[in-house]
Order: C-alpha cells, then sequence, then structure tokens
C-alpha cells in the first residue's frame, strides 16, 4: 500500500513538471515573434511591438506594410496611400499593391490613374491606344479623336474694289465662316474660314472727298450770310421802327394842345300852346 502511494506521488510531480516546461517553452516562443508586445499603442494600432510598430488596428483603419530601408514597419492608416488599394475583411483590414505600372487604383485589376509613360483606358494603363482612340499628354487618357467643325458660310459681302464701293466695274465679294469645334491631335484640319469672288457691278462715280467737303464748308458759310443778313434786316427794321416812335413821342411833346369848344345846345323853337 505504501509502495503504491510513492508511486502515485512520482506520477504526479513527474506530470506537473512537465506541464511547467511547456507553458515555459511556449512563452518563449511568443517572446521570439513578438518581443515587446504592447497593448498600450499609439497612431491607431490595436497592438503593437518595439521592433515591427503594429501588430494590428483599431476598427475601421487600414493595416500597411511601410518599408524603412531592410526594414518594415507596419502603421494603421484611415485610407491606403498612393499604389495601394484597401480591401476589408471581417477580422483585419489591409492595403494591398497596385499592379506596377499603375499609380491609383481602385481594385488590383481597376486603375485610375497610370504611372509616367502608360495612358489610361478602361481601368488599365497601356503603353499605345487601341485603333481609334489617341493618346492625350494632358489627362494621360485614351480619348477619341475629335474633327474640326465649322459653320454655315455667311452672306457675300458687297462687291468692293481696293476698299471701295464706287468707280470700278469689277471688284471683289467675301464670305466667311468661324471654327466651332478645334480638332484634336489626330482629327481632321480645319478647312479654310474666308471665300472671295470676282463680281461685275454698275459703274458710279466717287464723290471726292476734298470737293465734297469745300462745297459742304460753302453751303455753311453761305447759310451764315444769310442768317447774318436777315437778322441784321431785322435790327434795322426794330431800330426805325424805334426811331419813329421816339419822333412821334417828341412832336406830341411840343404841340400845344387844342382846346375843346363847349358844347352848345341847339336852338329850341318856341312851343305855341294858344289855340
Amino acid at each position: 500500500m505504501q509502495l503504491r502511494l510513492i508511486s502515485w506521488f512520482f506520477i504526479t510531480l513527474n506530470f506537473m513538471e512537465y506541464t511547467g516546461s511547456q507553458h515555459a517553452s511556449r512563452v518563449r516562443r511568443q517572446g521570439r515573434m513578438h518581443p515587446n508586445v504592447s497593448q498600450g499603442c499609439q497612431g491607431g494600432c490595436a497592438t503593437c511591438s518595439d521592433y515591427n510598430g503594429c501588430l494590428s488596428c483599431k476598427p475601421r483603419l487600414f493595416f500597411v506594410l511601410e518599408r524603412i530601408g531592410m526594414k518594415q514597419i507596419g502603421v494603421c492608416l484611415s485610407s491606403c496611400p498612393s499604389g495601394y488599394y484597401g480591401t476589408r475583411y471581417p477580422d483585419i483590414n489591409k492595403c494591398a499593391k497596385c499592379k506596377a505600372d499603375c499609380d491609383t487604383c481602385f481594385t488590383r485589376n481597376f486603375c485610375t490613374k497610370c504611372k509616367s509613360g502608360f495612358y489610361l483606358y478602361s481601368g488599365k494603363c497601356l503603353e499605345k491606344c487601341p485603333d481609334g482612340l489617341e493618346a492625350n499628354n494632358h489627362t494621360m487618357e485614351c480619348t477619341s479623336i475629335v474633327h474640326c467643325e465649322a459653320s454655315e458660310w455667311s452672306p457675300w459681302s458687297p462687291c468692293t474694289k481696293k476698299g471701295k464701293t464706287c468707280g470700278f466695274k469689277r471688284g471683289n465679294e467675301v464670305r466667311v465662316r468661324e471654327i466651332v469645334q478645334h480638332p484634336s491631335a489626330r482629327g481632321n484640319p480645319c478647312p479654310a474660314t474666308s471665300e472671295s469672288r470676282k463680281c461685275i457691278v454698275q459703274r458710279k462715280r466717287c464723290q471726292k472727298e476734298g470737293k465734297g467737303k469745300k462745297n459742304r464748308e460753302e453751303k455753311r458759310k453761305k447759310s451764315n450770310k444769310e442768317e447774318s443778313k436777315e437778322t441784321k434786316q431785322e435790327n434795322k427794321g426794330r431800330a426805325a421802327r424805334r426811331q419813329n416812335r421816339e419822333q412821334r413821342e417828341n412832336k406830341n411833346k411840343t404841340q400845344p394842345k387844342k382846346r375843346k369848344a363847349p358844347n352848345k345846345e341847339p336852338n329850341m323853337a318856341p312851343v305855341d300852346t294858344a289855340h
């Protein structure tokens, strides 16, 4: 009976030593994988280490590895940096790298901006645009070819020669139109925007500018003379009338006034009252 108890004691002691050694080895492995693991991290990290940076992120943040020399550090960001796209999983949100020719992308197979030397077309980065499209070096995209468009012709202008509309029989008339759509690099060029043709009109004499000016000046002087003559005549008439009026007034002042004769009653014939 004593031997049986002693054997059970040694068995229990060996089992406890084995369990302790397993726990110690597991702790050592965790220490080698994540040295200095901390739960009080900064910058959006849920867990982190001094050597590897963030190990996991807080909810809704993206985990991405940044290379610093030969070392990679985990960081947590609200959005993925340029050249990466975000993927969300139940346990973690990660930033995955775009294709080598893509600068920014929505998914790995859909690019939104290409790197230098590539042109964007339908989410892909191409070195050369497909047939029927042309490379736009401003937007770095493959766009449709645009041809030139012009408006309708204007009516023909009056027949002229050397800028005049008189003094000739044969001249030229012109018409114009405007460019409403300029072409792209590979589009059809624009047509001419003006046309001219010969024209024949009935000859009419041009009035010389100097002679016309002289006639206008003479007319103006003549009109001024007539106005001046009329004004003088009116002034002269007013002066004569004023002089006559003054003479009459002076004559009335110098002549004596005539006395009026008294009114005589007419002689009345006597009335015979006897019968």
